[in-house]
């Protein structure tokens, strides 16, 4: 199967500025506190839904569970509140629809590699690899997804220890010599497509950043570089999206705690590069 077949109604999604973006989500903390487009609008919503297919063609956020974790890491950091947060956003600042729960609720789902219905889903999303070991069928199965059309972002995990086991377990994935995983340069479509990015977003944990006073390197020096990587396949297209130093994810999943934290991490870092990190991959 190919996922271009599938179609999200993308059409148009770049007509949501960056003014706009920061328009809704700042003012509307203050004049529109309690909904949706204000801080807080979300807070921690707990609800699981189903695990289904959708067939509407509508857009639906699915994280990958792997069966390796060590300590401190695991595939649900985050879960469920950024899988619920994030696809809300999307739909309010783009024209992508997303699949709906009967109560409302964004529809997300959980993926292992080795399940058939990965296919079902041309964007998947993985965090924490920094301890994470890729069992032979898991590997061969997000080849294949790769290779056919899929797209991974992969998001939160730190420092040069962390990064050498990915590399070591994306090897196992594609082959290093064929699919070369590159720098991305802020020119590349992918920090402009929607919002345009001026630099490399950096997003800490809300405890780490509320701790150290604003900094956004957990790991101090190890770690003070956020990092945009990709592979492309042979024609060309990008099928992974490694997002290095940065944790998107908590500035979806805590944008309602703080909303000084909303302010300055998740309005103009985490929501702006998710968001165009998905337009893109639905789009090419």
């Amino acid at each position: 199967m190919t996922y271009r077949t599938r179609t999200y109604c993308l059409i148009g999604a770049a007509v949501a500025l960056t003014g706009v973006f920061l328009l809704l989500l700042s003012s509307a903390a203050d004049a529109q506190r309690g909904s949706r487009l204000g801080f807080g609008g979300r807070g921690y919503p707990i609800r699981q839904p189903e695990r289904d297919i959708f067939p509407t063609g509508a857009f639906t956020f699915a994280r990958v569970r792997y069966s390796s974790y060590g300590y401190g890491f695991n595939w649900d950091t985050d879960y469920p509140a950024s899988d619920l947060n994030f696809p809300i956003r999307l739909e309010q600042l783009t024209t992508i629809k997303i699949e709906h729960q009967e109560n409302g609720d964004p529809k997300h789902v959980v993926v292992d590699l080795t399940d058939e219905t990965l296919f079902d889903y041309p964007f998947i999303y993985m965090l924490e690899v920094g301890r994470l070991v890729f069992s032979e069928e898991e590997a061969t199965a997000l080849r294949s997804y790769l290779l056919r059309g899929g797209f991974l972002m992969v998001d939160d995990f730190w420092g040069e220890d962390e990064w050498l086991n990915w590399l070591i377990q994306i090897s196992n994935v594609l082959d290093p010599i064929e699919y070369e995983m590159k720098d991305l340069t802020l020119d590349h479509p992918v920090f402009n497509i929607v919002f345009k990015l001026d630099e490399f977003p950096q997003v800490p944990s809300i405890n780490y950043w509320v701790s150290s006073g604003g900094d956004t390197s957990e790991k101090g020096y190890d770690s003070r570089v956020p990092h945009y990587k990709g592979i492309h396949d042979k024609n060309g297209r990008l099928m992974v999206i490694v997002c290095h130093n940065t944790d998107l994810g908590d500035g979806w999943e805590r944008e309602g705690e703080r909303e000084d934290y909303f302010q300055a991490i998740s309005v103009p870092k985490a929501y702006p590069m998710g968001i165009n990190i998905v337009v893109y991959a639905m789009t090419h």
